[in-house]
């Protein structure tokens, strides 16, 4: 099966997406599909599947395929249909990169060997080894405050020679990364942030997009930063992400899962139910987070007229 889009471009708002399921725990389409178009409506440049939001180790592999099957049937001409792969072994995760291209996936986000602690070789050998099995266009994922192994610049300049490997997910933290990567190899790889309290900063420092996770829950406000940095109203871009920010520093948490469902709920786009072992929110906690879902939902603003970009 190939995609019907022509080209990968590493750029834009790209939603780390929810899997949506239904109180008996079975993947709930219909609910899935909503959101998806949601995302695409608002102008998003892809769709990513199967990450942590996406609770992809909680999923079988028939349950993955099906998430891909749905998404390119239906949005797959318009967007970008990316798989993340993040396996415990190197033999998984070409398997996992080869089907993903025989289905028609346009790019893959590979995360580092889940679970082993690589050296910065072994890491680079693991990356290498997908790139070489696979034509797909590839984003490394660098997260080392959550996965423990860091992508360093000199991992990065090793791993320049794959042709393949032109994105990265950026999720150290620290905003100049972007300058240091840009100052080392310019635009030889893209740069798309992986942090939602950090977004806007990562923007105007250059990033080309920004993987999100709030907008799961608020696609267009997402959007409206997104063009409006790139298109240099930052008062504007500003002012809803000051809005925002309580909400997007749900995404910064353990349990982001179950509190961007929460957001999904209040806005309509998800059923709200998380798959074992993660389990919903209870007591103080979830008061709290219902009440910064509450606070923000009144206070919602109208970023409408960002879509004159679009």
């Amino acid at each position: 099966m190939e995609s019907s889009l022509k080209s990968m471009q590493w750029q834009g708002v790209m939603p780390a997406i929810t899997t949506q399921f239904s109180a008996q725990g079975n993947l709930d389409l219909s609910a899935f599909c909503i959101n998806l178009h949601a995302q695409v409506n608002a102008g998003a440049s892809g769709i990513i599947l199967g990450g942590t939001l996406g609770e992809a180790s909680t999923l079988t592999p028939q349950e993955k395929d099906i998430l891909v099957s749905t998404t390119l049937k239906e949005v797959g001409d318009q967007v970008a249909v990316v798989l993340n792969i993040a396996e415990q072994s190197t033999q998984e995760a070409i398997a996992a990169a080869k089907n993903a291209q025989k289905m028609g996936a346009n790019g893959l986000m590979l995360l580092p060997p889940m679970r082993y602690k690589a050296t910065d070789r072994e890491t680079v050998a693991y990356f290498e080894a997908i790139a070489k099995a696979t034509t797909l266009p590839i984003m490394i994922y660098n997260n080392p405050v959550d996965y423990k192994i860091e992508v360093t610049m000199d991992m990065f300049d090793s791993l320049k020679v794959n042709a393949n490997i032109n994105a990265v997910k950026e999720s150290t933290r620290d905003i100049t990364n972007i300058t240091r990567m840009r100052s080392r190899f310019g635009d030889r790889f893209a740069i798309l942030c992986g942090v939602d309290t950090l977004a806007m900063e990562a923007l105007v420092m250059g990033a080309d997009g920004w993987v999100a996770g709030l907008v799961d829950a608020y696609p267009e406000e997402t959007a409206a930063i997104f063009y409006y940095v790139k298109n240099g109203e930052l008062e504007k871009a500003r002012d809803i992400y000051r809005w925002f920010m309580p909400l997007l520093e749900l995404d910064i948490s353990p349990q982001l899962v179950q509190n961007i469902k929460l957001c999904e709920v209040a806005t309509g786009l998800g059923t709200g139910h998380v798959r074992p072992p993660r389990l919903a929110l209870v007591g103080a906690e979830e008061q709290r987070v219902l009440a910064i879902i509450k606070a923000a939902m009144e206070t919602r603003p109208d970023v409408s007229e960002y879509k004159k970009y679009l």
